[in-house]
């Protein structure tokens, strides 16, 4: 069970949810071998009572009772001993399935030795038990599995797509970008896309793992894997399925448990080493006592309970099971965490560092003054709105959304040129028009001027001449002032804003939200630059998190220790760039992360204390004498069930449990 267990759950994180229909097909068979399963062990406890009645009631030779303990033991114990074969077969005997086949024929062949009793009942109950262990096992990992199975029901079947004035439909993979989908009220959304006719409320909880309904209408995005609740809409698609939200995030969850945590490689390592340890040091332990006067079927004895409290079960299946059990759990609450290894790095969080537009703030901003130089205000909205055009920026959508006539004026616009951390650079109707920050200005050669309102002020020239500004606001979000205190409450000893944005508009929010840390005016360069100083800085055996919005913080989430993406909710960066992916924009979920993260690396430890514990207490009580096989089924067998009962806990990452911890 040690490798074979380890290599189906590789498995089936990376091939199990290919479709919805596998998944279905898979928790079927599941359920279905979970039940044989309960029958072979309920007639398996039969047959042994009525083998101990025979023993019981008559007088039958060595070799008689053991044929009649031979049925129940092989019924119960032909897998195992088939799993045995098998590794040995193909140079993997030192598994669990070898240590259990071992230690129970040993103990069928124990009775023949001279002066020893027989040890029948002891061997099949080892096998019994040991059945019972992988149905508990079985069962924990379904539901281990099922916690992130849920997110595979955001899957769509089909698109209805209209094509020559008829609306058909197809595989979501066969529509094309810029086709039209029509989606009714009930229906998933299969592809993102704009939508253009009709305006409904969509569910994301299955995305978000918040229950508030999302409103769209005209000119709103959807994103794929919602549900539409109300109207039927109109949605002209923006891009292919495979590159669709829906898609990223079940490839992400499919291969979450590719990047094993520190503790788990290193229990999987530790498994490795051990058992071959341990079958040498049985083998001692039965044949050193005989050199010095020890009787042979004794010292046997207490080697095959050395075999049996020694196999590191309990370790190997409860360690990923708990990491496995967090990633779901957090998953619920729409936090997707991409590997273990990242639970390991959020439990020790000890800097978080905030960019502030579209993470702290709403990121939605509005035209709230214009200052014009040399011309008119409307003028100067319909130059800075034409150099926008094309831009993805929050800005920029603000400065378009200001001036909404731009797209119907006819003017000319060419050369369109992004110049990251100044502006934008374009030639509208033969002049060359500068939109951006003081450092663009700086660089055409504009005699710019500040200005006192508080807010984004941006500039513009035409043909290196200062036209004037305009002033963009960004509204904070109500949530984040209380993120801030649970990173506080939860023990974070650093926490900073970084902004591109001027001293003033960053010392107002700041202020607002209590962070006393914050550097302005920053460069996407200049922000990896204090990453690097804040990594060098941090406390030893902390870690640094960055928490940005994934659109423009792509370099300063992957040089973090752990990078958290917010509002990843359709954002690629996001969902490329980022170690964890928040799926809404609410930034009280970054402790809400580091509480499920904490808390499921304190269930992996008590999985490990406990395992060690136990198996160590029996291990010497066996090696005195003192300690029965019962004793040794518990260390192994029901310190495994235990460790696993445990480690379902892990699921149960809801708000309420972390909430203490945050």
């Amino acid at each position: 069970m040690i490798h074979d267990h380890k290599h189906n759950h590789c498995e089936t994180c990376s091939h199990e949810h290919h479709s919805q229909e596998h998944t279905h097909d898979h928790h079927h068979d599941h359920h279905s071998n979970n039940k044989s399963t309960i029958i072979l062990i309920g007639v398996t406890a039969v047959l042994l009572a009525v083998s101990v009645y025979i023993e019981k009631t008559f007088n039958l030779a060595t070799w008689q009772l053991l044929l009649v303990y031979l049925v129940p033991y092989l019924l119960i114990g032909h897998d195992t001993l088939k799993e045995a074969v098998e590794g040995i077969s193909h140079g993997d005997a030192f598994n669990e399935h070898f240590l259990m086949s071992i230690a129970t024929i040993g103990a069928l062949c124990i009775g023949f030795l001279p002066g020893a009793e027989t040890q029948f009942p002891e061997a099949v109950f080892v096998m019994f038990f040991f059945q019972v262990g992988e149905l508990f096992e079985g069962y924990a990992e379904g539901k281990s599995r099922e916690s992130i199975a849920h997110l595979m029901d955001i899957r769509p079947d089909v698109a209805s797509v209209e094509r020559n004035g008829e609306v058909l439909t197809v595989d979501p993979s066969d529509v094309k970008v810029g086709e039209t989908i029509v989606i009714k009220p009930g229906e998933k959304v299969p592809l993102d896309g704009v939508v253009v006719e009709g305006s409904t409320s969509l569910n994301t909880i299955a995305l978000t793992g918040e229950s508030v309904p999302r409103d769209a209408a005209v000119g709103d995005e959807v994103i794929s894997g919602c549900v539409n609740q109300s109207g039927v809409i109109k949605v002209r698609t923006t891009k292919d399925f495979g590159e669709s939200t829906v898609s990223k995030i079940i490839d992400l969850v499919e291969h979450s448990s590719d990047k094993k945590a520190k503790t788990e490689t290193f229990i999987a390592r530790f498994a490795r080493v051990y058992t071959p340890i341990v079958v040498i040091a049985a083998l001692l332990l039965a044949i050193v006592p005989l050199f010095f006067g020890g009787a042979f079927h004794t010292w046997l004895y207490r080697a095959l309970m050395f075999l049996i409290v020694s196999c590191p079960c309990a370790l190997v299946i409860s360690v990923p099971l708990a990491f496995f059990g967090g990633i779901g759990g957090a998953s619920r609450q729409g936090i997707l965490i991409k590997g273990a290894s990242y639970i390991d790095v959020l439990s020790q969080v000890g800097t978080v560092v905030f960019d502030k537009t579209g993470t702290l703030t709403h990121g939605q901003f509005q035209v709230t003054a214009v200052h014009p130089s040399t011309c008119d205000e409307r003028r100067l909205l319909h130059l800075a709105a034409h150099v926008e055009h094309y831009s993805t920026h929050p800005i920029g959508i603000a400065l378009r959304n200001a001036f909404p006539d731009e797209a119907t004026d006819g003017c000319s616009v060419t050369d369109v040129e992004e110049i990251a951390g100044h502006g934008v650079r374009a030639t509208v109707d033969g002049k060359v028009v500068s939109v951006g920050n003081a450092l663009l200005m700086d660089a055409v050669g504009a005699g710019w001027r500040d200005c006192d309102h508080v807010g984004t002020i941006v500039h513009v020239a035409v043909d290196g001449d200062y036209a004037g500004h305009i002033v963009i606001n960004d509204k904070v979000k109500k949530e984040s002032a209380q993120a801030v205190s649970c990173l506080k409450a939860a023990g974070v000893e650093r926490i900073v804003m970084l902004t591109g944005d001027r001293d003033e508009v960053g010392d107002v929010v700041a202020r607002e939200l209590g962070i006393v840390e914050f550097y302005t005016q920053l460069l996407p360069g200049d922000k990896v630059d204090h990453v690097e100083r804040l990594l060098k800085e941090k406390t030893h055996g902390k870690a640094l998190a960055f928490v940005g919005d994934g659109i423009n913080d792509a370099p300063v989430l992957a040089r973090a220790d752990v990078g958290i993406a917010m509002g990843g909710l359709g954002s690629d960066a996001a969902i490329e760039a980022a170690d964890v992916v928040l799926m809404d924009d609410n930034p009280t979920k970054v402790a809400r992360a580091i509480a499920v993260a904490r808390r499921t690396l304190g269930i992996a430890r008590q999985n490990v204390w406990l395992a060690i514990g136990v198996k160590l207490a029996v291990l010497v009580l066996a090696t005195l004498g003192i300690a029965t096989m019962w004793m040794a089924v518990f260390a192994d067998v029901g310190v495994t069930v235990l460790a696993v009962l445990n480690s379902m806990r892990a699921l149960n990452s809801t708000p309420a449990h972390v909430a203490s911890l945050a």
